[in-house]
């Protein structure tokens, strides 16, 4: 379970976001913005505006638009540097229109922060900080730089230095925020995306596995029976066949074959009849299910009952459904326990007339303080602290444990996930685990098994 941390912004990763198509609808939705706020003020505000170069840069944009959209198809992708060059057009297209209608003084001056917000949840950290760069350069000029809003009877529309200074502060303060936070919830967004199809990957390969076993068993059953009758009928042409060694040695072959034939189908079909019958099993049989993969990997696994060595014979032991939910769940929190344990891992039962508890717990350094809150989150990364020797080979944690809690809890379970050496007053733990912690804990009443067992099983053409 090595859970990496990733660059969700690489272009390797992100491939090609943006598509043409919504590039090209939002700029004929600027396009007619723009012709209708020029109409407006010309006609109704009274303003004296540069008609002719307005209409020059509009039709700019109609013209790129249509050049967009008869040279590539509209459900072309773009590439990062297409939708870089897009979007600096934009912003070039709207900084001359903000330079022929008052600068800063225009309040749709703030249509600047659209083209770098796009940016930040499309395109990587460098594109996103290039486009920004050049939107508060753009901003800057535009201060200084620009043709006065003037009205048809002469008359010069002039705001104070102080509120075109604001408006850039404004602007600028609006251009980071925005930017970060539309990154922030892009990012955010994409890792849930990623951690929950990489969760439903975990439940569909433990899906097949189920189906595959009953598969198999079915075949095992159904293929019991002729093999059966070319057993019977090789050792009867083996007797009759005496007086000739020769056939009598080929019936031998067939009735051996058939016998080894049989005993391969019976041991494939073993862990099939298992999945097809036992749909509900003793928690002690599901705990050693899911720790098996774990036992022979250097790490010493200890299976206890209410904090004792699991005794020979045990009463009244629950069962436990046996849906791949919760056995990948708890195979991913024992993995987790041996990854990051010094020397032993437990794996502690309780149960009462009302709940059902595993704790799995650990001999190593326990969770990072900074992982508390955080902890079920996929993709988590470190704090910036010093490197821990003894985790050499992960760099992040979080995905694992991100699916084995959605898993469990999707069976109505409840995680806690502590440290043993912690002082939390509602930590369930062990005396002896020094290590991290976590219990999973579900209401009986809240169980869902399957009553099916002990009916026929259904036949399976094959």
């Amino acid at each position: 379970m090595n859970n990496k941390p990733i660059n969700l912004f690489t272009n390797q990763i992100r491939s090609e976001w943006v598509r043409l198509q919504t590039l090209i609808l939002l700029r004929w939705m600027a396009i007619v913005g723009q012709i209708i706020a020029i109409i407006s003020a010309q006609s109704f505000l009274g303003l004296n505006l540069e008609i002719g170069y307005c209409s020059i840069a509009i039709g700019a944009s109609i013209l790129f638009n249509l050049l967009a959209s008869f040279l590539a198809p509209t459900n072309k992708r773009l590439s990062q540097k297409a939708t870089i060059f897009s979007l600096l057009f934009d912003l070039t297209q709207l900084g001359i229109l903000l330079f022929l209608t008052g600068g800063l003084s225009n309040p749709f001056s703030l249509l600047l922060l659209a083209p770098v917000t796009i940016s930040a949840t499309a395109l990587t950290l460098n594109a996103t900080l290039f486009l920004g760069g050049y939107a508060i350069a753009m901003t800057t000029l535009l201060t200084y730089f620009h043709l006065p809003l003037t009205f048809k009877n002469g008359n010069i529309a002039i705001l104070e230095p102080l509120f075109i200074w604001g408006n850039w502060t404004a602007l600028l303060i609006g251009l980071v925020f925005l930017s970060g936070y539309a990154r922030r919830v892009t990012i955010e967004t994409f890792s849930m995306s990623q951690a929950l199809a990489a969760t439903q990957m975990a439940l569909d390969r433990e899906h097949k596995l189920t189906v595959l076993g009953g598969v198999v068993a079915a075949a095992a059953h159904e293929m019991g029976t002729p093999l059966a009758t070319i057993k019977m009928v090789a050792t009867e042409l083996e007797e009759e066949l005496s007086v000739n060694q020769e056939l009598q040695d080929d019936a031998r072959l067939i009735r051996e074959q058939a016998m080894r034939l049989s005993e391969i189908l019976r041991d494939m079909g073993r862990t099939g009849k298992d999945d097809l019958h036992l749909k509900n099993a003793p928690i002690t049989e599901v705990i050693r299910e899911a720790a098996e993969p774990h036992i022979n990997r250097g790490k010493k696994i200890t299976t206890l009952v209410n904090g004792l060595k699991v005794p020979k014979i045990i009463e009244d032991v629950p069962n436990l459904p046996r849906h791949p939910e919760i056995l990948h769940g708890l195979r991913n929190l024992i993995q987790n326990a041996v990854d990051f344990a010094k020397q032993d891992v437990w794996i502690d039962i309780t149960w009462t007339d009302e709940t059902i508890r595993i704790l799995v717990a650990d001999d190593g350094q326990g969770y990072p303080p900074d992982f508390f809150g955080r902890i079920g989150d996929p993709f988590l990364r470190r704090q910036k602290t010093k490197k821990d020797p003894d985790r050499q080979e992960y760099e992040g944690m979080g995905l694992g444990l991100f699916i084995a809690k959605t898993l469990l809890e999707r069976t109505r379970a409840k995680l806690i996930f502590a440290n043993g050496t912690s002082t939390y007053a509602t930590k369930p733990s062990l005396e002896f685990a020094t290590g991290a912690v976590v219990s999973v804990i579900w209401d009986r009443k809240n169980l869902v098994f399957d009553n099916q067992i002990g009916l026929d099983n259904t036949r399976v053409q094959i």
